[in-house]
Order: structure tokens, then sequence, then C-alpha cells
């Protein structure tokens, strides 16, 4: 008669935690602390209790007429283990190539000189601008009376994260002191200062003017630049609704020339702020880290990127093993698939 090897529930899943990715197992470790209440994070300098808080209640609650289950010694366990759209739209035929984070990136952090042995590269991040900082930058560099300062610091404020004006010229006049003087002329001029900041469309009030911002920019002999601006002055809404029959008829084109002009239209960005990073960089979570140490290269693993988990000894106290009851069924459960 043959010998059959069996693995136990907790084996099988300890070889299963095995083979995953740092970031597979951390997913893991989430929904087993979201899904258990006997386990917890164990955060640093916790202390480790190793004791049974099963063992604890049955010295303190004897109970000679229950027969004991038998339990079955656990596996290890893992502790042990080594974030607005616009209603006006370019049609989806159009789609938008450009990309303005090959032109504006943040700078990083200089490197360090080649005697540098002790630089750590990982200890070296690079902060994301938001537009407005990239804004006022270009703003502090300009040649600007304190007044229009003011201003254009005001307007700055209220342009989104897609590059357009929030609110109008007559709301954000409301917003000053009336002791300033300030016209609303006078606004209007500074937009036009800051419409002229990079990246090109920025500051616009629609659609339509975003688009025409950035047409002007463009060297006057690119080919159909005059269509373009009049087709997206004009005839923006016959754009969105792609009735390119009525552009050929009004515009006076023909269906090859048409086709030019919408090509020029596409190269633009109809949201000119969102490419201006504003958020942290993200770096990918290693498995194992890689050092030299001397002549010597050595491997090790990450164990930084795992979090460790321990019972809850204070919910693991309420388990008594002779109480049947459907609660410490629950909690006698959960606590067996937590070890």
């Amino acid at each position: 008669m043959g010998q059959q090897l069996t693995m136990t529930p907790q084996l099988q899943q300890a070889i299963r935690l095995l083979q995953l990715s740092t970031l597979d197992l951390q997913q893991e470790i989430q929904e087993a602390l979201e899904s258990n209440p006997m386990l917890e994070r164990q955060e640093e300098g916790d202390d480790f209790d190793n004791s049974d808080p099963l063992a604890d209640n049955i010295e303190q609650k004897p109970n000679p007429d229950v027969q004991e289950p038998t339990y079955q010694e656990s596996a290890p366990t893992v502790d042990n283990l080594e974030d607005g759209e616009w209603n006006e739209r370019i049609p989806n035929e159009l789609p938008v190539d450009t990309a303005w984070e090959d032109i504006y990136q943040t700078s990083a952090s200089s490197l360090p000189s080649n005697d540098d042995d002790e630089w750590d590269f990982t200890t070296r991040t690079s902060a994301g601008e938001s537009l407005q900082s990239h804004l006022l930058w270009q703003l502090n560099v300009a040649p600007m009376s304190d007044k229009d300062r003011l201003v254009a610091v005001t307007l700055i404020d209220c342009i989104n994260n897609q590059g357009y004006l929030d609110e109008t010229l007559d709301e954000i006049l409301e917003s000053f002191d009336p002791e300033l003087d300030i016209e609303l002329d006078e606004i209007e001029a500074v937009l036009h200062r800051i419409q002229q900041f990079e990246p090109a469309g920025i500051g616009a009030r629609n659609l339509s003017e975003c688009l025409l911002l950035q047409l002007r920019q463009l060297p006057a002999k690119t080919p159909w630049l005059m269509e373009a601006q009049r087709l997206v002055t004009d005839y923006i809404d016959l754009l969105g609704s792609r009735d390119y029959g009525q552009l050929m008829r009004r515009m006076k084109l023909k269906e090859d020339e048409l086709r030019q002009v919408i090509e020029l239209v596409q190269s633009l960005n109809p949201r000119p702020g969102s490419q201006i990073e504003s958020t942290e960089a993200e770096y990918v979570i290693p498995d194992v880290i890689v050092r030299k140490d001397n002549e010597r290269w050595l491997v090790e693993l990450n164990q930084e990127s795992v979090p460790r988990l321990r019972v809850n000894p204070q919910y693991a106290g309420f388990v008594r093993r002779a109480d049947t009851s459907a609660d410490n069924t629950f909690m006698r459960n959960q606590l067996q698939e937590a070890r």
C-alpha cells in the first residue's frame, strides 16, 4: 500500500504566496486585512506576541466535559516569509497627438560627481510641477507693473488644470477691492499677456479661443493657417458635429482641402494645461535590491515592500473553544484562516 503526501491548506497558501510578485502580494495582503478582522498590520517597534490566546482562555476557564478539537499546526504566515470635460469637442476621428510632456519636463536632481561613491539614486526624487507654478514662474520673469502683476496672479489662480479660465472677467473684477480702481479692460489686457505664456493656448475662455491662440503662434507661412483660424473661430460647432458638407459649402473648400485644414487643427492640443505634471513621480517597488559591497554584488529581498502581519491579540482573546455559537464559530474560523 503506497503512501500519499497530503498538503495542508496552510502549506498550499504559503506556496501560492511565495510565487507572487511584490505588487500581487501587497494586493493579496490588503484583501486579507479587509476581509479578516483577526489580522492587523504589525507596525515598526511593536513586539510580536507568539502566545496562543486560545490557550490563555483554556487556562482561565477550563471545561473538562467538552472534548477539545484537534488543530493542525499552522504553516508559516506572510509575517514570517523571507484620481472637466468641456461641452465643445474636436471629433473623435481627429485624435490629438501633441505631447507637451516632451517639451515641458521638470528638471530632476543634478547627478553627483564621479568620485561620489556613496551616492544612492533611490534617495533622489523629482516632484511634479503644477500648472499654476509653471505660469507663476513665467510671470516672475515678465516685466509688469505691481498692479498688473496682482491681476495676473488672480487670473492664474482662476485657470483650471485643463488650462481654461474658470471665471468670467466680470466675476474676477468683482473680486477686487474697489479702492484698487481696476478696470475691466485692464484685466483683459493682462489676460492677453498671460495667453502668450507656455504652453500655447493657456488662459482661453472656450475651446475656440484655445485653438485660435495656438494657431496664432504658428509661422505665418504655415499651409492652410488662415482657413484653420476661420474654421475654429466661425465654424467650431459644425466641426464638432462633423457636418463636413456644410463646412465645404460655407468655407468654399474642396474635400481634400478641408481635410488638410482639419489635419492642422488636429495637431493642436484642446487641453493645453493637462500635460503639465502636477503629481509626484511614482516609482516601481523592487522585489529585490542589488548593491555592491566592496568588490562583491549582493542580492537581497526587499523586506520593506511587504507589510508584516500579526493576529490581533484582543480579538483572538474573545474566541472560546467550548463556545459553539455562530459568532464564536465565525471568529474561530477567521482566527484559523489568519494563522
